[in-house]
């Protein structure tokens, strides 16, 4: 178990992302909860997901997919979390349906991830 990963409940659905690492094992439910590994390449048949970084004069924005996700309430971007390069900062920002799936910063991240309430956790890297 390290910094930033994250694990979910598999019967209530909890998600859980470690603050501070120990030698315990998180346990939700009654049963131990599953890590989640991030997809981070596309499926052609697929909507798109990878979350991508666009340099503004303002900053950067992270959006999820070059055509922007769906944000309705059967389908949509629950948060997205950009992270820096050794770990040590990460900005977390929720959406709702209804909302744009982008995140600005004038801090510079080199990775991003995103959790779609159907095809859960996605993660893609700046170039």
């Amino acid at each position: 178990m390290e910094r930033l990963d994250l694990y979910k409940c598999q019967i209530c659905g909890n998600l859980v992302e470690v603050i501070l690492s120990g030698s315990g094992e998180l346990v939700c439910c009654g049963q131990p909860m599953e890590k989640i590994e991030p997809q981070t390449h596309e499926q052609a048949f697929m909507e798109k997901h990878v979350p991508i970084f666009i340099e503004t004069e303002n900053g950067e924005e992270i959006r999820v997919g070059e055509v922007l996700h769906p944000m309705i309430e059967e389908h949509h971007i629950m948060f997205i979390e950009a992270i820096s390069r050794d770990r040590n900062r990460a900005l977390l920002q929720y959406y709702y349906p209804g909302d744009i799936p982008k995140m600005f910063t004038d801090e510079k991240f080199v990775k991003a991830r995103e959790y779609c309430n159907i095809h859960g956790l996605w993660e893609g890297e700046k170039k």
